[in-house]
């Protein structure tokens, strides 16, 4: 079952293989959670709310509610009197002739993770995910918006929660129809999740899709080892590609594999010349990977199109502690890391990258009373990923998360509980019900 942890009644279809119901906090989570867009919780009071799973409240005072249901872009201000509204009367026999064209387009623009709960609706709704019309009007309207995947085994048990950040909400999805392999989350892209693990002594690479709970194995590799790995969805082609560099222990010079799903195959490139990482984190932007290298020093940078790996001479910012590379949009390429010897002098800085003059440019730093709250020891370990201008960090001891917007140059807390599991492993994920696994 899919759960969203937050106050309102269960709803549960029988036939579905994924079941939506909201749980979880109270009135005072509502309080902390401090949501990507800012401000409280606001319970919805109308019909609709109510027919949802909503709690009805009447409001003593007029309330601004303020949501952004299906992206960065996109507001809606309900405003509500202060006397409610009575119940508006539909008429069963004229809504049931809405055209079936109408109704698709209707559930398309609905969150995806409301959609669980509208299927116990009816017959006809609970078969919504198999419909090729939904899934055409699906792709075609605005994302959801960026959400949060966090994974993370309980008694060997695989465990997915998500968080919205839209809808500042978070959703547990269950990751029982996973078989059983020692599984690492590798990233996610277009809707889909990948996995690495080893099957026994084999290594093994798995593809899903959260939402619709398919998944597939891919074919082993030429060399199959430990790689590192990073997904790139194509959703004009409807395909995607895996691509492999290096030993996950950077030790061994193994060739470049590339998998693509047209041709469900990996296919044999040019070995990378540096052998020296200074990351097992890499980035891919503008059809390219890039990966930080001390020998050579600086960026290893690999064309998809070509299969070709190229240097780029672009030195780090002196005292570099630790760096992660996080890919933007429109070609733009960020560094973020720590600087500083000593704890107290110590600062999170985020520069980005002048291809033209190969330099790495500052851009940001994070205000110190987030970084002491983030990490409260010199030596406390972080990751750091980002999508669309978006840069997350997590703190492996703290259970915390933060997420700072490059354009808007706004930080803010991400509320909820799942960021506090230990070895919880993040990435951003876009949840889409026409993400195909081939």
């Amino acid at each position: 079952m899919v759960v969203g942890l937050d106050g309102g009644s269960n709803s549960r279809s029988r036939n579905s293989p994924v079941e939506l119901a909201r749980t979880g906090s109270n009135e005072e989570d509502e309080g902390r959670h401090l949501g990507y867009f800012g401000g409280n919780g606001s319970r919805n009071t109308s019909p609709i709310g109510r027919g949802l799973g909503f709690r009805n409240i009447s409001p003593s005072r007029q309330k601004v509610i303020k949501t952004k249901p299906r992206g960065l872009d996109e507001e809606m201000i309900a405003t509500f009197a202060k006397t409610p509204h009575p119940d508006v009367y539909m008429e069963d026999n004229i809504w049931a002739m809405l055209p079936e064209d109408l109704l698709n387009e209707i559930l398309a623009r609905v969150p995806p993770f409301m959609i669980f709960r509208l299927r116990s609706v009816c017959k006809r709704w609970n078969s919504i995910l198999q419909d090729n019309g939904f899934l055409k009007f699906h792709s075609q309207v605005p994302s959801h918006g960026p959400c949060l995947l966090t994974f993370w085994k309980n008694s060997q048990t695989p465990q997915c929660s998500v968080f919205s950040l839209p809808l500042k909400q978070w959703y547990k999805i269950p990751f029982t129809f996973l078989p059983h392999y020692a599984f690492w989350l590798v990233g996610s892209s277009g809707g889909l999740v990948c996995f690495s693990g080893l099957d026994g002594l084999t290594f093994r690479t798995l593809i899903c899709n959260p939402l619709t709970q398919s998944w597939r194995m891919l074919p082993s590799m030429h060399y199959n080892q430990q790689r590192q790995l990073i997904m790139v969805v194509d959703r004009k082609k409807r395909s995607f590609k895996v691509i492999a560099a290096s030993d996950i222990y950077g030790d061994k010079s193994l060739p470049t594999e590339v998998y693509d799903s047209k041709l469900d195959s990996w296919s044999l490139h040019q070995t990378m010349p540096a052998v020296n990482l200074c990351s097992s984190k890499m980035a891919f932007c503008d059809s390219r990977l890039y990966v930080e290298t001390i020998s050579p020093l600086g960026l290893m940078m690999y064309q998809l199109d070509v299969g070709y790996w190229e240097h780029i001479p672009a030195k780090f910012p002196r005292s570099l502690l630790d760096g992660y590379l996080v890919a933007g949009t429109q070609k733009r390429l960020f560094l973020v890391g720590r600087i500083g010897l000593y704890s107290t002098l110590q600062s999170m800085r985020i520069w980005e990258l002048d291809h033209v003059n190969v330099t790495w440019i500052e851009i940001s730093r994070m205000p110190p009373r987030y970084f002491r709250a983030l990490l409260r020891l010199s030596a406390e370990r972080f990751e750091c990923f980002g999508q669309d201008n978006l840069i997350c960090f997590t703190s492996w001891n703290q259970g915390k998360g933060l997420i700072f917007d490059v354009d808007k140059k706004a930080w803010s807390w991400i509320a909820g509980c799942a960021l506090q599991t230990y070895n919880s492993q993040v990435c951003f994920y876009e949840p889409r019900f026409d993400a195909s696994i081939y």
